[in-house]
């Protein structure tokens, strides 16, 4: 076997131990414990619950309760199952499971007879022959006398029991006697009294009730139907063998209507469970945030166990405040929050173990609280408001599997946040990577015709005429100006990527915003024809005036650098409703689809050449979208008939308060 806990066929080991009421079970347990360590195993305690788990008595359902919390601790899964046959139960579990060891408890008492049943452990070794069996002593000192107990428990009825018992008796003997003056047949009336024993079994609680009907039945029966009536004698002696076939066949009818009202209210009870653990899973699946999953488990519980829940959410191993969920909307909703229930869910918090109501850690607390969390990481604490009552096994080994399912989706939540921000983190080292070997292209023409221009005018200047040293220098005036609104650019996406621009927004005249922005566009605007055509009314809106100036810079610089000589460009500007519009079209040859599709993209360039062969970083358009999106606003690009293109702002309306 590998370190890692893997045998040599490649199968991962895992242990699992058997739990009862049993005193000894402690010691069974810490066995198995010790073994899953040595082996580095995964470690499962396994309960099997007959279908009458409620009449265990007092002491060892308290004993049963101590040895699962027990086991626990020493870092097992509690998993519980029901049925009557528990060797078959116990084998059929380890085979769907993957044990490889069970360890279970033999008890010293012997067969005397070889007609007595096998002990579990006997029946366990022939159906699981595949799998290693450890067994370990386990002494049952004074459990005849609990058993007995048991027995009485089973068998002493109540009151309402026995008048159900009398009355149904009474009603057959009734029915009998109106059968018999009819002329109904004897076998009828055995069938009658039949049913009164079924009727019995069905509706009263003990099986001494079915046992007396059944007796009763052969009396009755005997005493009103057979003659001589109304004594106990029969003549015929056939009669023996009919009351001895019918007190079996009532025997038998009883039993098994037992047998069958039992195992149907065990299935009822059980296929609830099974729906609450499957109806957890389907919802945690669709739940989004911390909130929702923390939500989702407090309803379940409460539909589980109807009581009330606390919920302390556990970040960075610090407790939050305590949200409570009540079971109907006039639940306390002070339930445990207050100070006397700090020192128990911190101490929950720090040893991952369950304290409070009904243990031996905090008991006069008003809750049992638990930890939720899975590879030993606390995600929250559950408070339940218990009221000093124990749950069983089996709601505890549901309410378990509810805490893991939650827990397994809260570590699932923070999985998918840490992989969004790698994601995050990945995009944007890909934005440095593209930005840096967009900067090393774009830079390298306007840079090289800078470090050029000047070269020459440094070494050659008097050797130069006037117009051609009055071009260098407008050269090197236009390289350094591009150069210039690249790097501003480039400022603005950082900061309104990271969320660091703040809007300065006021009301302003919009006539002001394009009449600022006309002087601080390119030099070479006087190729172009740019109309202005304002709309004749005051236009105002509520924006960052400079950078919106920006904004309509860039278009238009956009426009004049993608279109021929000579190309006419217009503004136009008015209102919309409740926002106000801004129009810049051009007649230049436009944009194709798929330009149009991913114009506002960073560094896209799109297929378009530049006379003076500077090819843009494609962030102008970038910057405008980003700029105007965070005004609440929008902008888009459409043809323009015949040819070109127009880009159309939304900005929101901006409202005058005159004071009169």
């Amino acid at each position: 076997m590998s370190p890692n806990g893997v045998t040599s066929s490649g199968i991962a080991e895992h242990v699992l131990v058997c739990l009862s009421p049993s005193p000894t079970n402690r010691k069974i347990i810490d066995e198995a414990a010790k073994l899953a360590q040595a082996f580095h195993a995964q470690f499962t305690a396994l309960y099997v619950s007959r279908s009458r788990e409620e009449i265990l008595i007092t002491e060892e359902q308290k004993r049963l309760q101590n040895n699962i919390r027990h086991a626990e601790d020493r870092g097992a899964t509690i998993t519980t199952v029901i049925g009557d046959n528990i060797s078959f139960q116990i084998a059929e579990f380890a085979r769907i499971s993957g044990v490889t060891k069970i360890v279970i408890g033999r008890s010293n008492t012997k067969r005397y007879h070889f007609w007595e049943r096998q002990t579990v452990t006997e029946q366990l070794i022939t159906i699981a022959p595949d799998i290693d069996i450890y067994i370990i002593p386990d002494s049952k000192t004074g459990m005849k006398e609990k058993r007995g107990k048991r027995l009485a428990e089973q068998i002493v009825p109540t009151g309402k029991d026995l008048l159900v018992t009398v009355g149904i008796l009474i009603a057959m003997t009734s029915l009998g006697l109106c059968f018999s003056s009819l002329g109904f047949t004897e076998s009828n009336i055995i069938t009658v009294y039949i049913l009164g024993v079924l009727l019995s079994a069905i509706l009263t609680r003990s099986h001494f009730c079915s046992l007396i009907s059944s007796l009763c039945s052969v009396l009755l029966f005997n005493y009103f139907f057979t003659e001589p009536r109304f004594t106990f004698h029969a003549y015929e002696p056939g009669y023996s063998v009919t009351f001895v076939i019918m007190l079996i066949a009532a025997l038998l009818t009883g039993s098994l209507a037992y047998r069958l009202k039992d195992n149907a209210r065990e299935s009822a009870r059980s296929a609830f469970r099974t729906k609450v653990l499957f109806d957890t899973n389907q919802l945690l699946q669709k739940s989004r945030t911390f909130d929702d999953v923390l939500q989702v488990m407090a309803n379940q519980v409460i539909l589980l166990l109807d009581k009330d829940v606390v919920i302390y959410p556990v970040e960075d191993g610090k407790l939050g405040a305590g949200y409570v969920y009540a079971k109907d909307s006039e639940g306390d909703n002070t339930l445990c929050i207050d100070n006397s229930e700090a020192e128990v869910v911190q101490w929950v918090l720090e040893n991952k173990k369950r304290a409070g109501a009904t243990t031996k850690v905090f008991p006069r607390s008003k809750c049992l609280y638990l930890a939720i969390r899975i590879n030993g990481t606390v995600y929250g604490i559950m408070g339940i408001l218990v009221e000093k009552k124990t749950l069983s096994s089996f709601e505890y080994s549901i309410l378990m599997s509810i805490l893991g399912e939650g827990a397994l989706a809260l570590e699932n939540l923070g999985n998918q946040k840490a992989k969004d921000e790698a994601t995050l983190v990945a995009q944007k080292e890909k934005l440095r990577a593209n930005l840096l070997r967009t900067i090393s292209h774009d830079l390298r023409t306007p840079l090289t015709s800078i470090s050029g221009n000047a070269s020459n005018l440094c070494n050659h200047y008097k050797m130069l005429d006037d117009d051609t040293r009055g071009q260098m220098f407008s050269d090197i005036l236009d390289d350094s100006e591009w150069l210039i609104q690249l790097v501003e650019n480039l400022l603005s996406v950082t900061r309104i990527e990271n969320g660091e621009m703040q809007l300065n927004k006021a009301v302003e005249d919009f006539d002001d915003v394009v009449d600022e922005a006309l002087k601080h566009i390119d030099r070479n605007k006087s190729e172009h024809e740019i109309i202005v055509s304002p709309p004749g009314e005051l236009i105002i809106a509520n924006m960052d005036a400079k950078l919106i100036t920006q904004v309509i810079i860039n278009i238009i610089n956009n426009a004049i650098k993608y279109t021929p000589a000579g190309s006419v460009i217009k503004i136009e500007y008015g209102n919309a409703g409740k926002m106000i519009f801004v129009r810049i079209s051009d007649n230049g040859p436009g944009m194709d689809e798929k330009t149009k599709e991913h114009a506002f993209d960073m560094f896209y360039t799109g297929q378009n050449k530049i006379a003076d062969s500077k090819r843009s970083m494609g962030i102008g358009l970038a910057l405008c979208r980003s700029v105007v999106e965070a005004h609440g606003g929008s902008i888009e690009i459409t043809d323009n008939d015949p040819s070109g293109c127009i880009f159309t702002l939304y900005l929101e309306k901006g409202d005058v308060l005159i004071n009169e």
